[in-house]
């Protein structure tokens, strides 16, 4: 099995181009950053504080997260069997997920579901860690980037396109929050890997930023 592992701060588009590039290369596409969505939600759907691992960790056992893949492809995430794919996408939700994710026993939690996944699918996988932690012995490691003003005004625009009421100056506030959180956390921070390749897409379209992928993977598997 092949895998490709993305990493990059939030924004940087790694889920629309890492679901882009699974589409072209027929692999299984990975949204790690929805999975701790989905557990982000329900700390807050349970009234604890994402922040208190005391409130966090009891919540873990017996928590029913599954994924699940349409025609489309598109991953799609259940809680207790409901689809809470667009909710976990509210901007209150992926504040939180940051959070969520700096548990270390949430981490552990989530880590033997992605691996597994590898194991099973030729994958590419997005997140913070991917290429550092849960797949370090990815065939590709890419860490995706772009300034924090670009990522802003491009998650501006997709929250409008949803009809969700945003505010350039916050969203680029809790971005730079985000990435002081995710790379300064003890378990797993963001960063480079020593092996992983560049892509900033700040000047990038879709189309170009896709292309840059594409031609790193090339680079270190035939396809």
């Amino acid at each position: 099995m092949r895998s490709i592992a993305i990493d990059g701060p939030a924004g940087a588009g790694k889920s629309t181009l890492a679901r882009s590039l699974a589409q072209k290369l027929g692999f299984l596409y990975v949204d790690t950053g929805a999975i701790y969505r989905t557990v982000a939600l329900a700390v807050l759907r349970a009234g604890a504080d994402p922040k208190e691992p005391g409130q966090v960790i009891p919540l873990l056992d017996g928590l029913d997260i599954q994924m699940d893949y349409g025609p489309d492809g598109v991953q799609r995430m259940f809680l207790a069997g409901e689809d809470v794919s667009r909710e976990i996408r509210e901007h209150q939700v992926s504040g939180l997920a940051s959070a969520v994710s700096a548990i270390p026993e949430v981490r552990e939690f989530l880590l033997e579901l992605q691996r597994k996944l590898a194991r099973e699918n030729n994958v590419v996988m997005d997140g913070r860690d991917i290429g550092t932690v849960v797949l370090p012995g990815a065939d590709v490691k890419i860490f995706l980037t772009a300034a924090p003003e670009a990522r802003a005004e491009r998650r501006l625009l997709e929250l409008r396109e949803r009809g969700q009421e945003a505010d350039f100056e916050t969203i680029l506030r809790d971005i730079k929050d985000r990435d002081y959180q995710d790379e300064h956390r003890p378990i797993a921070p963001l960063r480079r890997g020593p092996d992983a390749a560049l892509l900033d897409t700040t000047d990038l379209n879709l189309e170009r930023s896709l292309e840059g992928l594409l031609s790193l993977v090339k680079e270190k598997i035939s396809l």
